[in-house]
C-alpha cells in the first residue's frame, strides 16, 4: 500500500519559516487533490491548503499570504512553504492525496504527520 512521508517540521520562532515536504512511496495513476491539513491540541483537523489536478489552489483564511502550496507531479510530491509563522500555527501537519496509486484503488491517503511548533 502506498505511503505518504512528511518531513520538514520542527521548532521555529515566530516570524520564521519552514518548508514541509510530502513524498509518496509509489507513483499515482491519477490524482484529484493534494493537500495539507493540520491538527492542534484539542482541536479538529482542518484544511490548510489544497491544490487540484488542474492547478486550482485554495487556502484556509488565516494562512493566506503566508503559506504557499506547490507540487512536483513527476515525483508525486507536495510541499508547503510556511512563512511569517505564528504561535497559532503550532500543530501536527498532515499530507493528504486523493487519487489512485498504481496497482491500487482510488482512495484518500494520509501521511503520519509532522510536528510544527512556533514559539513566541
Amino acid at each position: 500500500q502506498v505511503q505518504l512521508v512528511e518531513s520538514g517540521g520542527g521548532l521555529v520562532q515566530a516570524g520564521g519559516s519552514l518548508r514541509l515536504s510530502c513524498a509518496a512511496s509509489r507513483s499515482f495513476v491519477s490524482i484529484n487533490i493534494m493537500a495539507w491539513y493540520r491538527q492542534a491540541p484539542g482541536k479538529q483537523r482542518e484544511l490548510v491548503a489544497r491544490i487540484s489536478s488542474g492547478g486550482k489552489i485554495a487556502y484556509e483564511d488565516s494562512v493566506k499570504g503566508r503559506f504557499t502550496i506547490f507540487r512536483d507531479n513527476a515525483k508525486t510530491a507536495v510541499f508547503l512553504q510556511m512563512d511569517s509563522l505564528r504561535p497559532e500555527d503550532t500543530a501536527i501537519y498532515y499530507c493528504n492525496i486523493e487519487g489512485r496509486p498504481a496497482g491500487e484503488s482510488w482512495a484518500n491517503h494520509w501521511g503520519r504527520g509532522t510536528q510544527v511548533t512556533v514559539s513566541s
